[in-house]
């Protein structure tokens, strides 16, 4: 059977394509430019004619030539704030220490493993940025802080609290004087703050009426510090009012206690206290 797309030659030699040679051929070239279209686009064409608009024949996109759908772009969640650190209240060497009559320096013998000198007193390494920056700041404000003590050892303040008692008698020496290996100044996170303007209030009551305590009172949790020894305190604390000892817990604990309106280490962890030795 000769092929529907071939001419027919006529008597003088010649060629020509009959009416069903130009059909087949124009089928043919419109199922081709249609498939082409059907490729870029992926739409479904029409019968043999390419015109007959009816239920048409699916012609399937290559995927190679297609552009490739991108993945959603994903929004990872916001990240929780960072919890506020957490220390220990009964490892000597935590910033979190709690130190008084109910709870000694565990090891009693306990120094601090890194001691430096600020303002010419030991303390621990872990204080030292913020007391400096302390002292400057109220160096800078007018009020010229003095440090009468930092970090002491087991020995020294054996020898503190035995003048204490010798001078004042047991019962009134314990009102404000640590036994040894239940100081906050062993752990070198403690300091005494002294006047200059008033020297003889030094470690006396009267120092809460002097400027340098007045400053402190407002501005040393800032860098970090707590007034350890507050007059309302005394029945948590186990100690009497001391307006010039100020212990280093660090900036976000003084915040925290602040927002619960609590001024003791005792009653914010919840850890025991008073006037007795355990």
């Amino acid at each position: 059977m000769p092929s529907p797309f071939a001419a027919e030659r006529l008597p003088d030699g010649s060629r020509r394509y009959g009416h069903r040679a130009v059909v087949a051929r124009r089928a043919l070239l419109l199922g081709v430019v249609g498939v082409g279209a059907a490729t870029t686009a992926g739409v479904a064409l029409g019968g043999d004619d390419g015109e007959d608009g009816g239920a048409g024949r699916a012609v399937a996109a290559d995927p190679a030539t297609q552009p490739q759908a991108q993945p959603a772009a994903t929004t990872a969640p916001p990240a929780a704030p960072p919890a506020p650190p957490a220390f220990s209240t009964t490892d000597a060497a935590s910033p979190w220490v709690v130190v008084n009559k109910q709870h000694a320096i565990d090891p009693v013998e306990y120094v601090p493993p890194a001691l430096t000198t600020v303002a010419g007193k030991q303390v621990s390494s872990l204080i030292a940025p913020e007391l400096t920056a302390l002292l400057a700041a109220a160096r800078a404000e007018g009020v010229r802080l003095a440090l009468t003590s930092g970090y002491r050892s087991l020995d020294y303040q054996r020898g503190v609290h035995a003048r204490a008692v010798a001078r004042e008698g047991a019962a009134e020496a314990e009102r404000y004087s640590a036994r040894p290996g239940h100081s906050e100044h062993q752990t070198g996170l403690a300091v005494d703050f002294g006047s200059t303007t008033d020297a003889g209030c030094t470690l006396r009551d009267c120092f809460a009426d002097t400027p340098e305590a007045q400053w402190l009172a407002a501005r040393a949790g800032a860098y970090g510090f707590l007034l350890r020894y507050r007059p309302e305190d005394t029945a948590v604390t186990g100690y009497a009012a001391e307006s010039w000892h100020y212990r280093w817990v660090g900036v976000d604990l003084v915040q925290q206690m602040a927002e619960r309106g609590v001024t003791t280490l005792e009653a914010f962890f919840g850890v025991s206290g008073g006037p007795q030795y355990a």
